[in-house]
């Protein structure tokens, strides 16, 4: 790999919002928490998107509580490897996109942002598809309609944008919140069986034996851990201001910034719970194979016999209202991480309306063009969600093997470079998941 001029060594990421946000070195603890309570956020989003809301009900709807313990372990390693994008963009300054690009040969750069840049416009299909569809439950808008509708994210988030990166932070949050009481709501009324729900985050052999059960653990784990995420992350962690030059500053903001990324991976994790714990009680044992996608999901809270019609009907519009808060939150992820891949890799920047609205018209145009050759049909588009999930996968390995490397480097990291433990946890979870998201894609394409 070719070291690259240092031409560029002072572009700060996002610079718009980098060393915006105040952080006192010397305030006490809480203080400094919620200084720096907002980027996990952003990050968790990202954790609890479409892809993930269909394999954990499907997992839970097919085989009860089994695969909550593949939720668990998943999350744990979400964790381990969005605090190194933690301590990589603050010990170095950088983020993961201009760290990579700064230690490859230009061809090479130019393969990697190719793909960043596709992983991001799978994600935002996704998104477009998930809105489209909660627009079509709540108001029976047209999909094509809807899909349309979504380019208006890009007025949305630029008004947004306005009033400070904080804001934002706070605009997510809610959101997330509005999610997780949602789903807490519709667990509390399912009744979920609670010494099946603790038992499922044991590790069960089955999970391993039986070919249904590993082919949903492993749409689980492939929708996990998305590589938008770790550029997002290593970036807007140096939004909050402290001194670059002071490692034991740069020592306070890696702690505090490593406890808000955590909890806020703590809800995603309880609101993949929930999802997976709301398919058990209400679907496991019956009927469970006929729950496909979005669309199966909703009609089925909507006439299950155990709810009734008014709570069913309550239960059901909950879920499309989720759904649509979920992918406006996505839709703000994606265009951060847009901008970040594209001034990493390339150190050339767009206005940020046109970045988005070519971000997701690129995404928009293979949906249409689906709506258009499957006339409407809800399975198929569907379908092309799996699809998006799949790319991802593939791309996962062009991302996570960049971030080990330079986190376990001396030289770039100082004092702050991975453990011994780290780097043999990470490695492991780079092999394992992308063999399992190699098996992940087979199979997927097995299953046409």
């Amino acid at each position: 790999m070719n070291k690259q001029s240092d031409n560029h060594e002072h572009q700060k990421s996002l610079e718009e919002i980098n060393n915006t946000i105040d952080f006192d070195y010397k305030s006490n603890a809480s203080q400094k928490l919620l200084a720096f309570i907002g980027p996990g956020l952003l990050v968790a989003v990202g954790y609890m998107d479409p892809g993930n809301w269909i394999t954990s009900m499907q997992g839970g709807a097919q085989f009860g509580y089994t695969l909550l313990f593949v939720i668990l372990i998943s999350s744990l390693a979400a964790m381990l490897l969005q605090s190194m994008t933690v301590r990589l963009g603050i010990a170095t300054g950088k983020d993961l996109a201009q760290m990579t690009r700064h230690y490859l040969s230009k061809p090479v750069a130019v393969i990697f942002w190719i793909i960043a840049e596709l992983a991001i416009i799978a994600t935002d299909i996704a998104e477009v598809i998930g809105s489209a569809i909660s627009l079509n439950l709540l108001f029976n808008i047209p999909l094509i309609v809807g899909a349309l509708i979504t380019v208006c994210d890009v007025f949305i988030l630029l008004f947004m944008m306005k009033f400070g990166f904080r804001k934002i932070e706070a605009i997510v949050g809610t959101l997330i919140f509005t999610v997780l009481a949602i789903f807490i709501f519709e667990v509390y009324i399912s009744s979920p069986n609670v010494i099946n729900l603790l038992n499922g985050f044991l590790p069960h052999k089955e999970i391993v034996t039986n070919q249904g059960i590993l082919y949903i653990a492993l749409g689980i784990v492939g929708a996990t851990i998305m590589p938008h995420n770790l550029y997002l992350h290593s970036s807007i962690v140096q939004s909050r201001k402290y001194d670059r030059n002071n490692n034991d500053d740069k020592a306070q903001a890696i702690k505090y910034a490593t406890i808000d990324s955590n909890i806020q991976l703590s809800i995603a994790f309880v609101i993949n719970c929930l999802l997976l714990t709301l398919g058990a009680a209400l679907f496991f044992g019956s009927n469970a194979d006929e729950l496909g996608g979005f669309y199966d999901l909703y009609h089925a809270l909507k006439t299950q016999p155990l709810l009734g019609a008014t709570l069913g009907g309550v239960m059901s519009t909950l879920f499309a209202v989720a759904l649509l808060a979920s992918g406006q939150n996505s839709t703000i992820t994606g265009t951060l991480a847009g901008q970040i891949v594209m001034e990493g890799f390339l150190r050339f920047r767009l206005p940020n309306w046109l970045r988005r609205l070519i971000t997701r018209s690129l995404a928009i145009i293979p949906v249409i063009i689906c709506l258009i050759i499957f006339n409407g049909n809800e399975a198929k588009i569907e379908q092309l969600l799996v699809f998006s999930q799949v790319f991802l996968s593939i791309a996962l390995p062009f991302t996570l093997i960049p971030l080990q490397l330079a986190t376990s480097n001396e030289k770039l990291m100082g004092p702050f470079i991975n453990k011994r433990w780290v780097n043999v946890i990470s490695w492991s979870l780079i092999i394992i998941l992308s063999i399992l998201n190699v098996y992940l894609i087979i199979q997927t394409f097995q299953e046409l």
